[in-house]
């Protein structure tokens, strides 16, 4: 299998913040990406990726959250796949703070892929 680059936009407002956990070095989110190496979605879209559960909720069905999409744009094997270049959303923030406040990144810093 070769390598390829993906881009990942997360909508951080649907992590469940009970699940983040403290480490060594920050807050933390387990999350697993599921991407399609061959097909695009009708949104352009290689894949999802979710919350991750534990494994007795998984057991008894529960599914994590669907937390954003997942787009390969670059491929060892010299394909280089359309990404449109990345706008950020605007919007308008709380007076005095709001959910952001207590997640320590801006950017996905980690991502379990599984």
């Amino acid at each position: 299998m070769g390598k390829v680059a993906i881009s990942i936009k997360i909508n951080v407002s649907k992590i469940d913040k009970e699940r983040l956990f403290s480490g060594k070095n920050g807050k933390y989110l387990d999350a697993t990406c599921f991407i399609d190496l061959d097909q695009k979605d009708q949104y352009d879209n290689n894949g999802m990726v979710t919350q991750d559960v534990s494994k007795e909720e998984r057991e008894n069905g529960v599914k994590g959250n669907i937390l954003g999409n997942v787009s390969i744009f670059w491929s060892d094997n010299g394909g280089v796949q359309k990404q449109e270049p990345q706008q950020p959303a605007q919007q308008n923030a709380p007076a005095g703070g709001g959910f952001d406040d207590d997640i320590p990144f801006n950017k996905l810093t980690h991502v379990n892929i599984i």
